[in-house]
């Protein structure tokens, strides 16, 4: 995951979560922060979210920068920094959704995961012709030395984390709807 887009797709997910655990928000009195919901999503943003998007930082910098800055000159706590806001994200997002689904008004969710999802994407699209390939700063710039991302161990990591982060998000559904199941019996 490119970090200038992992906070912009964790907070479309964090209120898409909040979202499916509906039934259990609005059941559960108190602050959020108490509820089971809340820390199965805050879970799902340090377990899985955390690592993947950091993964990329870590590993492919200047892809995961889009080779807009050579990664090599990024400062290891602003890699931290963001890493951290985009776990954050997820969370956030939750955290937004959830006095608009304890009223039951899906406008404001809504446009918490279509805006920020929507903005991703074109952000993505915008950047296909970068993210398709491999290399470092040097070699993107200097047009020398990348290779399409399908033969790379990037394209095995992004192959990779994009397997665990499906399998993670079905899994935290899964959980929140069960949480939701409960409360309906």
């Amino acid at each position: 995951m490119p970090i200038p887009f992992a906070p912009l797709f964790g907070l479309a997910l964090g209120a898409l979560l909040a979202w499916l655990a509906a039934p259990e928000l609005v059941r559960a009195e108190g602050p959020v922060v108490a509820s089971r919901p809340f820390a199965v999503v805050a879970a799902f943003a340090s377990l899985v979210w955390l690592p993947v998007v950091g993964y990329f930082v870590v590993f492919h910098g200047d892809w995961s920068y889009l080779y807009a800055v050579s990664w090599q000159h990024v400062p290891s706590a602003v890699d931290l920094g963001l890493v951290l806001l985009a776990a954050a994200a997820v969370v956030g997002g939750f955290s937004l959704a959830v006095p608009f689904v304890r009223k039951r008004r899906s406008g404001p969710i809504a446009a918490l995961v279509v805006a920020p999802g929507t903005v991703a994407v074109v952000g993505l699209t915008i950047a296909a012709h970068r993210l398709a390939v491999s290399g470092t700063y040097a070699q993107f710039h200097g047009d020398f030395g990348t290779e399409p991302i399908g033969t790379s161990a990037l394209g095995k990591g992004v192959v990779l984390m994009g397997v665990v982060l499906v399998l993670a998000v079905a899994w935290t559904v899964r959980a929140l709807l069960l949480m939701s199941a409960e409360d309906r019996s």
